[in-house]
C-alpha cells in the first residue's frame, strides 16, 4: 500500500521513492549511504513524537518551543568565550535584510558581479585590519578555521605536531581535535598542549622546550582565552620560525584597534572569528571564522576556502571574481584541499558594512572602550568578598573570577544571578572558576549593578 505524502515532503511517498531508485539503478536506499561509518548511523529509529501533519500545529509547537527562551540581550549578560554581545548598528541589520544580498548566496564563480565585490570588499577590510594580502571567505566558526589551518599547516611543512594553549575554549579545542583525527592517516595531527599563564598566555620557555624537526605550526591567540594580550608574540614567531614551524593566530578582530596585527607579528595564518563585526548573538547562528595569510603562493594553493579577487573583464574595465576555485570541494568535491561551506557568506556583508562604518578610527575607539571596561570590570570583582581576580590588567573582553575563597560554585552563584537579578553569570572554567565577558554593550552601572548582586548573592 503507498503511503499517503508528508505535507512539508511531497515526494516521500513509496511510489516516488521507487521512481528515484529506478534512475539510479538501485533496489534500496542503502548504497546512498555507505560512506558514512556505521558508528555514525542509527541501528533504530529513535521514539520519535508523532508528526505534525497541519501548518497551525507546526506554528503552534514552534512558538511555544521559542516562548521558553530567555535571551541575552533581554536581561544583563556576561556571556563570552567566544561569541559577545557587541552593538549592531541599525545600517548593517539594514543591508544584510536586503533581497540583492539574502537571495545571492551562490551563483558561477563568474557571474553575480555586485555580490563578489561585496565579497571582496570583506576580504579587503578584514586583510586591512590583520595587515595580511589574502584572506578567504568565512567559514562555519573560528574552530573550523583553526582545523583548516592546522591540516594547511601539516600539508604545507609534511610534519604531524601542532603545538596550542593549554588554556583554550573547550569547544574549540573540540573542533580543532575533530579535524586533527582525520579519517585519513596522512592527515592525522598530534595536538598537543603548552602550558599557560593565569591570563592564558603562552609559556615561552615551556614552548622552546617542545620545539623540535616534527611541529607543523604553534597556534597561540590573541587576546587568549582566559583574556590575556599575547606580549610575547613577536618572540613566539621566532622561537617556532626557528625549529622551522609556522605560527598560527587566532585573533579576535576588535581589539586590533590597540594590539599590532598578526601580519606584523611574523605570523603565517591567522585565525579568528569574525561575530564581533556586526553580527547578533544567535542562538545556533551567528558564527564565521576567517583564515588570513600573506600573499604567498604555497599558501594560497593550500585553501580550502572560496578565495576573492580583481579581474579584468573582456572590455578593459575592472571585475571581480573566485580564484583557485578548482582546490576548494565546490571545485573539487572530495579531491578539494578540504571541505567547507557557504552558510556563513551573508555574515561577510554584515562583517563589510559594520567595518566600513567603523574604520581605523571607530576599532580604536572600540578597543580602547573594551580595555577599560574590562579593568573595571576586573577591579569591581575584585573587590567583592572572597572573591578573587587573578589578572586584573593586560586583559582584554574576558575576566577570570575565582570563587573558590567563597565556598560556593560557579553553577550555583550563576542560578542565583538569574533568578534573583536577572544577570547571566560568567561560563564555567571549572567548579569555582568563571570567565566573565565585557564589551562597549556594558556601561559603568551594568557592571556596577553584576558587582552589588555577587555580594548579595554571596553574603
Amino acid at each position: 500500500m503507498t503511503s499517503r505524502a508528508h505535507p512539508f515532503m511531497p515526494n516521500d511517498t513509496d511510489d516516488r521513492k521507487a521512481a528515484l531508485l529506478a534512475v539510479l539503478g538501485l533496489d534500496h536506499v542503502e548504497p546512498l549511504f555507505a560512506q558514512i561509518p556505521a558508528a555514525h548511523r542509527l541501528a533504530a529509529l529513535p521514539d520519535l513524537p508523532p508528526a505534525l501533519t497541519s501548518e497551525v500545529e507546526l506554528a503552534r509547537y514552534l512558538k511555544q518551543t521559542l516562548a521558553r527562551n530567555r535571551p541575552a540581550a533581554d536581561g544583563l549578560s556576561f556571556l563570552g568565550g567566544g561569541i559577545w554581545q557587541h552593538h549592531v548598528p541599525a545600517v548593517v541589520d539594514e543591508i544584510v535584510g536586503r533581497s540583492e544580498f539574502l537571495t545571492p548566496v551562490w551563483g558561477t564563480p563568474s557571474s553575480d558581479f555586485g555580490r563578489n565585490q561585496a565579497w571582496f570588499e570583506f576580504t579587503s577590510q578584514l586583510g586591512a585590519l590583520l595587515e595580511m594580502e589574502l584572506v578567504g571567505l568565512p567559514v562555519y566558526s573560528w574552530g573550523a578555521a583553526l582545523g583548516h589551518a592546522a591540516r594547511m599547516a601539516l600539508r604545507l611543512t609534511g610534519r604531524r605536531r601542532l603545538l596550542v594553549p593549554a588554556a583554550m575554549c573547550p569547544q574549540r579545542r573540540a573542533m580543532l581535535d575533530g579535524y586533527a583525527a582525520s579519517v585519513d592517516p596522512a592527515m592525522q595531527i598530534l595536538v598537543e598542549a603548552v602550558p599557560c599563564d593565569a591570563a592564558g598566555r603562552i609559556d615561552l620557555a615551556a614552548l622552546g622546550a617542545m620545539l623540535g624537526d616534527d611541529v607543523a605550526a604553534v597556534y597561540y591567540e590573541n587576546p587568549a582565552w582566559l583574556g590575556g594580550l599575547e606580549t610575547g608574540a613577536a618572540a613566539l614567531a621566532t622561537q617556532a620560525h626557528g625549529a622551522g614551524a609556522l605560527v598560527i593566530a587566532g585573533i579576535d578582530p576588535s581589539c586590533l584597534g590597540v594590539i599590532a596585527p598578526p601580519g606584523a607579528l611574523g605570523v603565517d595564518i591567522a585565525v579568528g572569528t569574525i561575530q564581533p563585526l556586526g553580527i547578533h548573538m544567535h542562538a545556533g547562528g551567528g558564527l564565521g571564522g576567517f583564515i588570513a595569510s600573506a600573499d604567498d603562493p604555497r599558501i594560497a594553493a593550500e585553501y580550502p576556502t572560496l578565495l576573492n579577487s580583481l579581474a579584468t573583464t573582456v572590455d578593459g574595465q575592472m571585475g571581480f571574481g573566485l580564484m583557485l576555485f578548482h582546490q576548494s570541494s565546490y571545485g573539487s568535491r572530495e579531491l578539494g584541499k578540504d571541505w567547507t561551506g557557504n552558510s556563513t557568506y551573508l555574515w561577510a556583508i554584515a562583517a563589510a558594512a559594520y567595518m566600513a562604518l567603523l574604520g581605523p578610527a571607530g576599532f580604536a575607539e572600540l578597543g580602547r572602550l573594551i580595555l577599560a571596561r574590562t579593568a573595571l570590570l576586573a577591579d569591581t570583582l575584585a573587590a567583592v568578598p572572597g572573591v578573587t581576580v587573578p589578572v586584573t590588567r593586560g586583559i582584554f573582553k574576558e575576566v577570570v573570577v575565582d570563587f573558590a575563597g567563597t565556598g560556593r560554585d560557579v553553577a550555583s552563584i550563576n542560578a542565583a544571578l538569574l533568578d534573583g537579578h536577572d544577570i547571566l553569570g560568567g561560563i564555567a572554567i571549572d567548579t569555582h572558576r568563571a570567565l566573565f565577558a565585557v564589551t562597549e554593550c556594558h556601561d559603568e552601572a551594568d557592571i556596577a549593578r553584576l558587582g552589588a548582586a555577587l555580594a548579595e548573592v554571596l553574603a
